[in-house]
């Protein structure tokens, strides 16, 4: 008899494991909301750092933008 391939050998595992039971949302729960914060803004400054636009916004776009951002802070 053959072998299975390695990707039905994990397809296989993966059937095996019981499904998921909510542990990563608990342990997610476990973080307060300053570590939150902060991982959430080290990832958007990582982002912003790999992903920098190589050209300018077109001068509309431009405005639309700095438009959601007027509105973004009057609501806070």
């Amino acid at each position: 008899m053959l072998s299975p391939k390695p990707c039905e050998r994990r397809e296989v595992e993966l059937a095996k494991r019981p499904p998921m039971d909510g542990r990563t949302i608990r342990d997610f729960e476990q973080l307060d909301h300053r570590t939150c914060v902060s991982i959430c803004d080290a990832i958007g400054e990582r982002l912003q750092q790999n992903f920098r636009p190589e050209t300018e916004l077109p001068p509309r776009l431009r405005e639309l933008v700095d438009e959601l951002r007027r509105r973004d802070s009057e609501l806070h």
